[in-house]
């Protein structure tokens, strides 16, 4: 059994197993040591660096980074799917005299055998971990198989639609052209880490578009005779029903792909051209991050903190759809989640599943509404109540009760700013003095772009440019402003993930007589300024000056008051 951090790096990091990895260690290094020796001692964080030591002394080229766009597909036409995600195996490069195999077990003498036989050529192994070569292989034999090209000659008639194929890796050339299409469509959407696919009908045609980083781009446009086999295709895998055109449909698709649970909401909905269709992807392997690792000034991390230790209370989470309000709320809620604590969620739908905590999916089915959920559980003797949006009077009410009874409650609501939530509550019918006395804090965020690390290039702006985010050219002395260009990394886009800017409202003493006197939002944000709160042009301009966003991203999510 392992017993050394870095043993355990290495063989979850790679294909290589204990005994091989036991053999591996005992090797003699060049200047006469044991590779052993070379590891012991040093904290290593990933299998990268442990790795890329190991194949220094055994004389293995070591790649950290694998340029898929330089792989040919044809080295891969002869080499089955499962045998390559099986073994970790993949070529990389032909050349005269040997075939270059990229792997995450270079011991692994039956494949190199294989492939030996296979290519009829010397091979020679270069090492990447399993995580590099497993989305390698996706991303390659996506690129062999792909089918966006080439239907328009296909009938209509010729399809299957009856058997629904939820592992995608698993189509081969027996299956029905658009099975293989959706599950195509599928595929990308999670390779390019898209939000959203849209299919969206039209008189004459139809477009597939993704939305990544918050924006929507063309994809792909089929032909219009494949519009109804597509949208029935697609509806029969979320088991919805096909024959009703009429009315919209709510449904699910949950795949697994390349290791990871992708859960897949789709919608319909009919329009005059036919059904417009969205799916929204969500990976459920996505680690929970950390609070600092969102992008939230230390200035709110510490408030936020203060806010999270008290017992009783309520923190709202708001913004527009798709700004990370839930992401936030995992991340608070997994940050007081320790042993002692009794944490209770209700959720429309369970986005992640966190370990010790008891998390519940409402279903207007059968009655279990976010109202009815929270009176049973108030029965359960929580500790701290997440509640996945405040929507109605009945949700507001029992969230306020909750708190003012020892609970702290955490929620999100949907408003434009951090100030407009009161305002939002009291015309749902809270009481102004309920409100002032229970809530703690309010999170208003956005999402803007992160400028791509490969190719983001130095700006000078302009007079104009600075005096449109409202700083001069003295505030940027010592400091560096980037603009997007675009490379292959970030697909031609400039940018590459995004961050938060956000604003915080802590409900002070001055802003809960605010609230009690029903004084509109302006008032309320006048007080929060006074008390110190960062607006969302302010933080954002930050990140520009931090080199993290750029000005144009600042500018189109942002306003001034």
């Amino acid at each position: 059994m392992a017993t050394h951090s870095y043993e355990n790096l290495l063989i979850k990091g790679t294909g290589i197993t204990e005994s091989q990895l036991g053999a591996i260690l005992t090797t003699s290094t060049k200047d006469g040591g044991l590779i052993q020796e070379k590891l012991e001692g040093k904290n290593f964080k990933s299998p990268d660096e442990a790795l890329a030591i190991v194949c220094k002394e055994l004389d293995i080229e070591f790649l950290k980074d694998i340029p898929i766009n330089d792989i040919a597909v044809d080295l891969v036409r002869d080499i089955p799917l499962t045998y390559a995600k099986k073994h970790e195996v993949l070529p990389f490069k032909d050349t005269p005299n040997e075939i270059l195999i990229l792997t995450s077990n270079p011991l692994n003498h039956q494949s190199m055998t294989d492939l030996s036989v296979i290519f009829q050529k010397k091979v020679e192994p270069i090492v990447t971990t399993s995580g590099r070569i497993q989305e390698a292989i996706n991303q390659v034999y996506e690129k062999s198989t792909s089918t966006l090209e080439g239907l328009d000659e296909i009938d209509e008639e010729e399809y299957d639609l009856d058997d629904p194929v939820i592992d995608l890796l698993d189509t081969d050339d027996e299956d029905a052209p658009v099975i293989k299409l959706v599950n195509t469509l599928l595929f990308r959407a999670v390779k390019e880490k898209a939000s959203d696919i849209h299919i969206e009908p039209y008189e004459k045609d139809m477009v597939v578009r993704f939305r990544v980083d918050g924006i929507l781009f063309d994809i792909f446009k089929p032909p219009k005779k494949l519009q109804n086999a597509i949208t029935s295709r697609i509806k029969v895998m979320a088991n919805l029903n096909i024959a009703e055109k009429r009315l919209p449909q709510d449904g699910r698709i949950p795949l697994k792909l390349a290791g990871k649970d992708i859960d897949v909401r789709v919608n319909s909905v009919p329009t005059a051209h036919g059904e417009r269709i969205v799916m929204r992807l969500q990976d459920r392997s996505n680690v929970i991050l950390e609070l600092e690792q969102l992008g939230f000034s230390e200035r709110s991390l510490s408030k936020i903190g203060g806010i999270l230790s008290k017992t009783y209370g309520i923190l709202l989470v708001t913004g527009p759809t798709g700004s990370g309000k839930s992401t936030t709320l995992y991340s608070c809620v997994t940050r007081i989640n320790t042993i002692d604590k009794n944490i209770i969620t209700v959720e429309h739908p369970v986005e992640q599943r966190i370990h010790g905590i008891g998390q519940i999916q409402v279903n207007h089915k059968i009655g279990l509404t976010f109202g009815s959920a929270l009176r049973a559980i108030l029965r359960q003797d929580p500790n701290v109540i997440m509640i996945g949006e405040i929507r109605d009077l009945e949700t507001a009410e029992i969230a306020i009760n909750a708190s003012l009874t020892g609970h702290l409650v955490l929620s999100t609501i949907h408003t434009n700013d951090s100030a407009g939530v009161f305002p939002r509550l009291i015309d749902m019918g809270c009481e102004p003095f309920l409100i002032a006395t229970s809530l703690l804090g309010v999170i208003a965020q956005r999402l803007v772009r992160v400028l791509c690390p490969h190719c983001k290039e130095l700006h000078e702006p302009t007079d104009v440019e600075l005096s449109s985010i409202e700083i001069t050219r003295q505030d940027v002395q010592g400091r560096k402003i980037y603009r997007a260009i675009g490379c292959g990394e970030c697909n031609q886009k400039g940018y590459l993930g995004r961050t938060i800017i956000q604003e915080l409202l802590v409900v002070t003493e001055d802003v809960k007589s605010i609230i009690m006197q029903r004084k509109d939002s302006g008032a309320i944000k006048k007080q929060a300024l006074v008390d110190g709160m960062v607006t969302f042009r302010e933080h954002g301009v930050e990140k520009v000056l931090d080199g993290i966003t750029s000005i144009e991203e600042v500018l189109t999510n942002t306003q001034v008051d």
